[in-house]
């Protein structure tokens, strides 16, 4: 008996996901940015940000954000400084042209999440977000288990 694709929770994270994904590289495209871009952007903070803690908040493995990162110091979003109380950390700090384009990929965020609860309404996004925590959950449990079995 086979498996019907649309019924699996993966097929529609999957498909959802990409179709996102192509809406935000659309308009990221507008302002000469990716997804992937705004999202490094999205996660800088004020005070600078260690390029080591960048990468697991996004999923990158560190060399496509090492790359990615080059990228934004070529074209002037961001700059690298050594931290002054640890020099073996590097922080990443926005310069101005790139808190500019921070703030274009979090108006699309927010333009976004609007659309969301303007059409599914809130009550439905708690529940999505309820069950995505406990797919997340037990996402978690099985990558721990399979671990420990490896070991």
């Amino acid at each position: 008996m086979g498996m019907k694709a649309e019924k699996t929770v993966d097929y529609h994270i999957k498909t959802v996901w990409y179709a996102i994904s192509r809406m935000y590289n659309t308009s990221a495209a507008r302002s000469d940015m990716s997804m992937a871009t705004g999202y490094v952007l999205l996660n800088i903070d004020k005070t600078g940000t260690p390029a080591t803690k960048i990468a697991p908040l996004l999923g990158l493995e560190p060399h496509s954000l090492t790359r990615m990162l080059k990228t934004l110091e070529e074209k002037g979003w961001i700059y690298r400084q050594l931290d002054e109380h640890d020099k073996r950390v590097v922080n990443i700090f926005l310069t101005e042209e790139g808190k500019q384009k921070r703030d274009i990929a979090r108006q699309e965020v927010l333009r976004f999440n609007a659309l969301m609860v303007q059409r599914i309404g809130e009550e439905k996004l708690r529940v999505f977000f309820d069950t995505m925590k406990e797919i997340q959950r037990v996402v978690d449990a099985e990558n721990n288990n399979l671990r420990a079995k490896s070991n």
